[in-house]
């Protein structure tokens, strides 16, 4: 909504649960928010992707700094050589932390996964490029594929460390990342793009120096929900914030 001016909080997370999407963004001026069908995030980059190319749309593209409540994100938005909107957001400094052991059994468990079915050579970390997302990389294709997790005790984990998605993410190339991101706090079974994720695995790759920089990773996510998506993830040595890319659509 490009003008949520007057509208409570209330009335917000109602117009959230009755659209059902992961996330829907709130404007007002240059202050966004962002509501999921049952709570308010601090942070959602595919909403604020969607938000600057329907601003570009109406107003033209160029640049913007949103106020979230994360801290200022500013926008650059552009046309590329096929006419279409893309649009650059830069996070708020991004970082990761450790998962305490007995979280990452639990969340393991949740998934219904077994310590087999996770990469050795990407340990799991939480990252935070606005909203605090646990990074764990499956050893196969194939794993990520067969997601079928527990949705209570997933939801229950993520709502106590306030965790927003979990980062699922199978390593193709060293700069090529198949991901996928359930959601169950918000009420969503799945996300299918999640570009604050997408930032929290820049961060993540940049810290544990997984990647040459600097470097732009691509993320493939939604493909196992039908609805591909690209994100492209900008990382640099000497910044702590990430650029996160990516286009929108309009949804009739």
């Amino acid at each position: 909504m490009l003008d949520a001016a007057g509208l409570s909080d209330e009335r917000m997370l109602a117009i959230a649960a009755e659209l059902g999407y992961s996330e829907t963004a709130f404007l007002v001026g240059t202050g966004i928010r962002y509501f999921s069908p049952l709570a308010e995030v601090p942070f959602c980059g595919h909403a604020t992707i969607a938000t600057a190319v329907a601003l570009a749309e109406r107003d033209g593209p160029g640049e913007v700094v949103l106020d979230t409540a994360s801290g200022p994100v500013p926008i650059a938005t552009r046309r590329d050589a096929d006419g279409r909107i893309l649009a650059t957001l830069t996070s708020v400094p991004a970082r990761i932390s450790q998962i305490a052991p007995g979280d990452l059994a639990e969340l393991v468990a949740s998934l219904r996964w077994s310590a087999t079915d996770l990469d050795p050579a990407l340990p799991p970390r939480v990252g935070y490029a606005g909203a605090r997302h646990p990074v764990i990389a499956a050893a196969t294709r194939q794993r990520l594929a067969a997601l079928d997790y527990d949705y209570d005790r997933l939801a229950t984990l993520m709502a106590a460390r306030a965790w927003t998605t979990i980062q699922l993410v199978w390593r193709e190339t060293e700069t090529l990342f198949h991901s996928r991101n359930p959601f169950p706090p918000g009420g969503v079974v799945e996300d299918p793009a999640t570009g604050a994720a997408a930032a929290a695995l820049g961060a993540y790759l940049r810290d544990l120096e997984l990647v040459p920089l600097p470097a732009t990773v691509t993320v493939h996510q939604g493909d196992d929900l039908g609805r591909p998506g690209r994100i492209d993830v900008y990382i640099r040595a000497d910044r702590a914030e990430i650029e996160v890319t990516g286009t929108a659509v309009a949804i009739g």
